[in-house]
């Protein structure tokens, strides 16, 4: 028996139906966004970001979107408002982010260097061969927010009874850890501290001449880096991106290529306790009040 014609029943297949194709348009353009702090060129880091936004679109089965910010501080809040699904960070913006997202953020991978990292002075000036030279001179930081370019060098001179604030002719930021090593070279500055994975880099590449520019001083091991997500994001989620990182192998032509970019031998799980010598340090030099 065929039933009568009902307006409200016709309305309510047709809102069911639409409802069901916006839900597989939505998951059809669900786009997943990541980003970094910008603490290397803008072109650096697009290059850095192309075979692992490849290779996650793969993995996680969905687009996988680099979207660049200006600043740190634009990263710390990208994640902590859910603009973006995951952020690179360095230990000092993870420990902003989670202040900023009251907890609600989630580290899930570091590099294996990220356990035992470590910071360099560099200078030009041969007459400056330790920290205690640095009194009276300019110094370059790289950005405010950068761990191992300002907050756990600024820390380290500190334990050293340098106040950089006080004891500088003058304290310069010069933005990212290629700028620093620009800065001192061409003389702009006396000094300058930076990531000692990006001088190795700028060494390896013949990029400095290490005949005028040399390293000063290597700071004490410290943890850095990390890939973070939100903690709204599911469990399984995070588990399926975890896996991912873990994955990569230098065995493989893809693993290979994108480690070497990162400059890792390879992803290990990490966790926001290892972040808590950041957070200290942090507090003690009065950039976290």
């Amino acid at each position: 028996m065929t039933r009568p014609f009902s307006p409200i029943r016709a309305l309510k297949l047709a809102l069911a139906g639409a409802a069901l194709a916006l839900a597989g348009l939505a998951q059809a353009q669900a786009v997943f966004k990541i980003t970094a702090i910008p603490d290397e060129s803008p072109t650096e880091l697009a290059r850095k970001a192309a075979p692992l936004v490849k290779y996650l679109e793969q993995k996680l089965g969905t687009k996988v979107e680099f979207t660049p910010v200006s600043d740190y501080a634009a990263a710390v809040e990208a994640l902590a408002n859910k603009q973006v699904d995951m952020a690179w960070y360095g230990g000092f913006t993870f420990v902003q982010a989670s202040i900023r997202s009251g907890g609600k953020v989630v580290p899930l991978v570091q590099r294996e260097e990220d356990e035992k990292f470590r910071s360099v002075f560099i200078s030009a000036d041969p007459a400056i061969r330790s920290l205690a030279d640095l009194r009276g001179k300019t110094v370059s930081f790289g950005a405010q927010s950068s761990t191992s370019g300002h907050l756990m060098p600024r820390s380290f001179l500190l334990q050293a009874q340098i106040d950089p604030d006080k004891d500088f002719k003058r304290v310069a930021y010069s933005g990212a850890h290629d700028a620093t090593i620009a800065a001192v070279a061409s003389g702009k500055v006396d000094a300058g501290a930076l990531n000692i994975s990006v001088w190795e880099k700028f060494v390896a590449d013949k990029k400095v001449d290490t005949a005028r520019v040399k390293v000063i001083f290597t700071t004490p091991a410290y943890f850095d880096y990390n890939w973070t997500v939100h903690s709204d994001m599911p469990a399984a989620q995070r588990e399926k991106i975890a896996k991912a990182f873990l994955d990569l192998s230098p065995a493989t032509p893809e693993g290979k290529e994108i480690l070497a970019l990162q400059r890792a031998t390879r992803f290990i799980p990490t966790q926001a306790s290892n972040y808590k010598g950041i957070e200290t340090a942090a507090r003690s030099a009065g950039l976290i009040k």
